[in-house]
């Protein structure tokens, strides 16, 4: 399979316009979707695929996920765009109380194969409403698939695996990332959900992570190695389902973890994985195991303390060397 350098962006359009093609159940939903969405994404396809499968709807969540979830139910696959990660909020009920527990609920006979697209993260000056990484809050809801890339390959790989399983998938997309170009390969693929990818290898700590902040850790990595201090990369891809073999094993290799998230440290998934960790490798730890996060303060609307308040490599740089000590 041929590879060529694409954007971000680029490639999860093109997991769009593959499964668009393949099945004509799939169609794409949201506001602006037929001028591009929030990010220029879904530019095109209203020409491509026409107005009965692109769809603009009402500026409200609510209707986007309600709408998705009876149109699953009764046998589509809707693509939908949610703005910002942020509002996922407004349409949580729709999302967590409905769309999560109907497979559940009907003894297995309902299926619910939705994608809920949503651009997440700070970085773009966008304060507060329109910056959160809110991952944690439907990690804590069985139910949901959560995908979470941060290379192109993967957003392509990772979204046409979501749009062809039967359970509701969210999709966070990192806004940061979205204009970040890498090789992608041509045509069809599919990456597994439940697995994890090893960015580098190394024999002296762990850094676990998943998003825009796999490429942090690549950048802490790559300064650490002129330390002699080798760390292992470990990129979740899906955070539901968890790939924690592939943490757990590099774990007992290396003796040290460093988890690292963008969301603010206090509830977040790094606790969870952190958790499993002890109670599966304990007796593998040589120092405690390290988070890295942001504050416990809303997304800054500043550029000094907007860059300030994600998690950068120094951080990452200065956790590790900790574990050292």
């Amino acid at each position: 399979m041929e590879e060529r350098s694409i954007w971000f962006s680029q490639a999860i359009k093109e997991a769009i316009q593959i499964e668009m093609t393949r099945d004509p159940n799939v169609y794409v939903a949201g506001e602006d979707v037929t001028a591009g969405g929030a990010f220029g994404v879904t530019n095109d396809l209203l020409e491509e695929f026409g107005p009965d499968r692109v769809m603009d709807t009402p500026i409200s969540e609510t209707a986007i996920l309600g709408h998705a979830v009876g149109a699953a139910l009764a046998g589509m696959r809707p693509v939908v765009e949610i703005l910002f990660s942020d509002f996922l909020f407004v349409c949580a009920d729709e999302l967590i109380n409905q769309a999560a527990k109907m497979h559940y609920m009907f003894g297995g006979k309902a299926k619910i194969p939705m994608v809920v697209r949503c651009p997440a993260g700070a970085g773009l000056r966008a304060a507060a409403q329109h910056s959160q990484s809110p991952e944690a809050v439907f990690l804590n809801v069985p139910g949901l698939k959560v995908a979470y890339p941060s290379t192109p390959a993967d957003a392509k790989g990772l979204l046409i695996t979501a749009i062809r399983d039967n359970n509701p998938v969210i999709f966070f997309e990192p806004k940061t990332l979205y204009w970040t170009m890498a090789d992608v390969p041509e045509g069809e693929y599919t990456i597994p959900f439940g697995q994890a990818s090893i960015r580098r290898t190394g024999k002296d700590i762990t850094l676990v992570s998943w998003g825009a902040m796999v490429s942090t850790c690549e950048q802490a990595a790559e300064a650490l190695s002129g330390d002699g201090i080798e760390a292992e990369i470990i990129d979740l891809r899906t955070l539901a389902p968890l790939d924690m073999e592939t943490v757990i094993a590099s774990v007992k290799k290396t003796g040290k973890v460093v988890i690292v998230q963008e969301a603010p440290r206090t509830g977040g998934f790094a606790g969870e994985i952190a958790a499993t960790i002890a109670e599966e490798a304990f007796d593998y730890l040589d120092a405690p195991i390290r988070r890295v996060g942001a504050p416990d303060t809303p997304v800054p609307f500043s550029p000094v303390l907007e860059d300030l308040y994600i998690p950068n490599a120094e951080k990452i740089i200065d956790a590790v060397k900790k574990s050292f000590k």
